[in-house]
């Protein structure tokens, strides 16, 4: 098994799946029985926040990094092993909130959790380069097309200057067809390609049903390639069927943070439905 837990899941820009491909792996351990935390680290956009249908007095990853409230109280229980730490969408207490408190929100969540996913916002900034230098690899994510893998590079650059350390990456809305060389594009930007994602339009149903799609068309081709990019990378046992088969994955025991108040506050499965709806918009 990986001895890396904490992972960072970037891209060069926005709409090439990057939330889609961090709710994916991270329901997929979930499912397997990992105890998983997904971060909204992009703190100026807040991708994860609609998980748990928010309402404007809601603590968030803001008010921790604003030293107003303990990581648990911005934890929310979103289905059995799996939780997220949403970031806030107000703009006056995104200008409270100090960066620089992420470090102890990922050490903490370390400690109790097997697997982290930082969901990083694109572009460059401070608070975009912090958690690629945080996590114990960075995940890239990018679509086959030249302003995707050009934006990318900046990002694999990012990561380098920050002191961190690529896993690899991970190319979504890939199409069989195509005469692009995946691996190429991998040499390309000097890093090992993790994975391929396969256009899929159940992946567009999924977001519009409000559920992770490795749940919502669990045999589908992306689901499929979810699954195993997630075992790929961790080398956590994930069982992974094609059409026709039943996927035998073990039914988890324990909620995923026993310790904190996150069960109390699990949201509703419609909360969840609308909320996941917004968050994998970008995909």
């Amino acid at each position: 098994m990986s001895q890396e837990t904490v992972y960072a899941i970037a891209s060069g820009k926005g709409g090439v799946g990057k939330t889609t491909t961090t709710v994916n792996l991270g329901t997929a351990l979930a499912e397997a029985g990992k105890r998983v935390a997904v971060v909204d680290a992009d703190l100026g956009m807040a991708n994860l926040g609609g998980f748990v249908s928010l309402s404007p007095d809601s603590t968030t990853l803001h008010d921790v990094l604003a030293g107003d409230a303990s990581v648990d109280d911005a934890t929310y229980r979103l289905a059995e092993n799996i939780v997220a730490v949403p970031s806030g969408t107000s703009l006056d207490d995104y200008a409270e909130t100090s960066p620089e408190g992420l470090r102890e929100v990922v050490a903490d969540l370390r400690s109790r959790f097997d697997y982290v996913f930082l969901d990083v916002g694109a572009g460059v900034s401070h608070e975009t380069v912090l958690p690629l230098g945080l996590a114990d690899s960075v995940v890239l994510v990018s679509t086959p097309e030249p302003a995707a893998v050009h934006d990318t590079k900046k990002t694999v650059e990012l990561t380098d200057r920050s002191g961190g350390a690529v896993a690899g990456l991970v190319l979504t809305r890939t199409r069989p067809d195509s005469d692009i060389s995946h691996t190429e594009i991998a040499d390309r930007l000097e890093v090992s390609l993790l994975g391929t994602i396969p256009e899929d339009p159940a992946a567009r149903d999924s977001v519009y049903a409000g559920t992770p799609l490795v749940v919502f068309e669990p045999h589908g081709p992306a689901a499929v390639a979810y699954r195993r990019l997630a075992a790929e990378l961790t080398g956590v046992d994930i069982p992974v069927s094609t059409a026709g088969e039943e996927t035998d994955s073990t039914d988890a025991s324990a909620p995923a943070d026993s310790d904190s108040d996150a069960d109390e506050r699990e949201a509703a499965h419609d909360d969840v439905s609308s909320a996941i709806t917004e968050a994998e918009s970008d995909h």
